[in-house]
């Protein structure tokens, strides 16, 4: 059974200009590899959909739904210091939302054994929030519609992008069927500043997440070295349902991080994630691009993961 890929140029809308580090560019980055790999020729190719008011709302307040509505529709000012608003930005929102719930019912209905959404994994924002160029938490509305939708319980968040997947670990910190495992960049150093070791679950979900902070300039060796203890860490929970946030802001280069992996890393993971995938959750499993802001890194991470995944 291919895999799902999400590609059209509704996906690369959600951008916030030429200037901006997040710009409508990084989707045709990455496209115009895959392509040249031929990749294309190996996956059912999807065309971006739209999300709905009530996919937002699994997650998100009606309140901060209706501020980034409003904000949208007068096309000026920002939702937070790092998060411009511009005309559409709601609806280019919802089409990353739609995009990456349309893999998740694809997979649960068996269409495909596991989908990838490049532009995704907007894992900063919170319930009532935007943060770091994230509108809607598409990571978190996956979990919950999940469970809402498709009585899954038990899922494993895996985060590799260079910072911190705080939207999504302080919303489900206290839940013990959140798996949650991240490898970022030492929060002393670089934003969001979450992520400490000791942060590992509150109440019965204490010893659920498992924080990996990661020192300025850690490279694949650093990656292959702690991979075994994430990985055993996510087996033994035995999940239903694998997510991977596969930001490429965690390779050598990129202009606003301090990490060094290589492409390497994210094949990798790609790849031992399938596999647990596929022994233990009827290879279900979600990747979604994350952060990412050197092009040519942003193109070999997820043509990576695509070649893992498949």
């Amino acid at each position: 059974m291919k895999i799902s890929i999400y590609a059209g140029d509704a996906l690369a809308r959600y951008g916030f200009g030429d200037e901006h580090p997040f710009g409508p560019d990084r989707f045709h980055a990455f496209m115009r590899a895959f392509l040249e790999q031929r990749l294309d020729t190996r996956v059912d190719l999807r065309e971006p959909v739209n999300g709905t008011r009530e996919d937002a709302l699994l997650f998100h307040t009606p309140e901060y739904v209706d501020r980034v509505e409003a904000l949208s529709r007068r096309g000026k000012g920002m939702l937070d210091p790092d998060t411009p608003v511009y005309p559409g930005l709601y609806e280019a929102a919802l089409t990353v939302v739609g995009s990456v719930l349309d893999g998740v019912n694809r997979i649960m209905a068996g269409d495909t054994r596991a989908a990838f959404v490049p532009i995704a994994g907007l894992h900063h924002a919170r319930r009532d929030s935007s943060a770091g160029f994230c509108v809607f938490n598409d990571c978190a509305i996956a979990i919950e519609a999940l469970r809402a939708r498709h009585r899954i319980r038990r899922l494993a968040y895996v985060d590799i992008d260079a910072h911190h997947g705080d939207g999504v670990f302080y919303a489900f910190q206290s839940d013990p069927d959140l798996i949650f495992a991240d490898i970022h960049e030492d929060g002393r150093y670089l934003y969001p500043g979450t992520g400490a070791v000791e942060e590992t679950g509150l109440g019965a979900a204490a010893g659920t997440k498992l924080n990996i902070p990661a020192p300025p300039g850690a490279d694949d060796a650093f990656f292959f070295s702690i991979w075994p203890t994430l990985e055993k860490f996510v087996a033994d929970t035995r999940p239903e349902f694998i997510i991977l946030q596969c930001g490429a802001d965690s390779l050598a280069g990129d202009p606003i991080t301090q990490m060094a992996f290589s492409a390497r890393a994210h094949l990798h993971a790609a790849q031992r994630l399938s596999q647990l995938a596929a022994e233990q959750c009827q290879g279900r499993l979600l990747a979604l691009g994350g952060g990412g802001y050197n092009r040519e890194n942003l193109a070999a991470a997820w043509t990576a993961v695509v070649k893992g995944m498949l």
